[in-house]
């Protein structure tokens, strides 16, 4: 048994109309950094596309890579939810294809540097009946407005690792 594992960069989010990250970089003393900066007020969504290669069974898991902008405590309330379709098996219209049902999680800020690197699993049990090389579409999202998200200012995902077990 293995674990496939594959980056979600910032780069390659899509967005919907409205209700999106915004796309930033930071110039470093060093290097860039490059983030998507969810809102503190709104919930706001960014979406990715994978080919589920080598998918065996079970959850799949997001570890979202983030930091506050400005706040150096308080509580982000993630979200994650997937979409599945096999290609030539499934007969779902790709434009209409709905969400399975969402997981929402919290991650704490671990104080004291407003800018600290935080990773926080999401483990996604609904996986839309997933199967090898299935195309799916993943919904990233931060839900401010719920009573657990206090970290106030922007949470900046610098990446998202996606990983589920081949077997």
């Amino acid at each position: 048994m293995a674990t496939v594992r594959q980056l979600l960069a910032p780069e390659e989010a899509a967005f919907a109309a409205s209700g999106f990250p915004q796309f930033v970089k930071a110039n470093g003393t060093a290097f860039p950094v490059t983030g998507l900066a969810f809102d503190a007020a709104a919930t706001e969504s960014a979406y990715f596309k994978r080919k589920l290669l080598s998918y065996g069974s079970g959850s799949l898991t997001l570890s979202v890579a983030w930091y506050a902008d400005t706040a150096s405590s308080g509580v982000v309330r993630w979200s994650a939810a997937v979409a599945c379709i096999t290609p030539n098996t499934d007969s779902q219209d790709v434009e209409t294809k709905a969400f399975a049902a969402a997981t929402d999680t919290d991650d704490t800020h671990l104080a004291t540097t407003g800018q600290r690197l935080h990773t926080h699993d999401i483990v996604v049990a609904n996986v839309d009946s997933a199967a090898a090389d299935d195309y799916a579409w993943i919904r990233l999202q931060r839900l401010a407005a719920h009573a657990n998200d206090t970290l106030a200012g922007d949470a900046i995902v610098v990446g998202v690792e996606l990983s589920y077990s081949d077997t």
